[in-house]
């Protein structure tokens, strides 16, 4: 295992909203790779030697900000699987914000324009995922879900580590 694995750093979503698409990971995700919760990535892969200085980084960003209201826009076909695409100005602004504090450290895949979206199913057979893309959009209305601060978690080859929740308006 690395001596400093890298860091992740999602949405903590109210516990309702995680719960409903958490639920739907499950049912959907190939269980055999599914050995994450439902997640918002902010950042896949922080070096985790910089741990310290991204710690401080997000507490300061998070005690400037008040919960937010996230816009859950609807499923999106993503070849392999199915993502819900989350619209909100105010998650672009402070993730622009701490991309330009860890900038140096970014992966090709973080430095890519930021689609905020949690992926309910992936690694599946693309006919089934456009299936169940189909069905989803069906049913599917507008709602809203709150972002209730950032989740920091620890890259474990597969699965993740929990290392840090913090709330939004919290003490930096």
């Amino acid at each position: 295992m690395m001596e400093h694995p890298p860091l992740i750093v999602t949405a903590a979503l109210d516990e309702g909203s995680f719960d409903w698409f958490d639920d739907l990971r499950r049912a959907h995700f190939p269980k055999a790779r599914n050995v994450v919760p439902a997640h918002l990535t902010l950042f896949h892969a922080l070096p985790g030697d910089q741990e310290p200085f991204i710690a401080e980084t997000l507490k300061a960003a998070c005690a400037r900000r008040a919960p937010m209201t996230l816009a859950v826009r609807g499923p999106w076909f993503i070849g392999r699987g199915v993502a819900y695409r989350i619209a909100s100005a105010e998650l672009e602004a402070m993730r622009a914000e701490l991309a330009q504090a860890v900038g140096p450290w970014l992966t090709p895949q973080d430095r890519a324009p930021f689609r905020p979206h949690i992926t309910i199913q992936n690694k599946a057979d693309p006919a089934e995922a456009r299936t169940l893309c189909e069905r989803l959009q069906l049913e599917f209305e507008p709602f809203d879900i709150t972002a209730e601060g950032l989740l920091v978690w620890r890259y474990l080859g597969g699965p993740w580590e929990a290392v840090a929740r913090v709330g939004f308006g919290s003490e930096p």
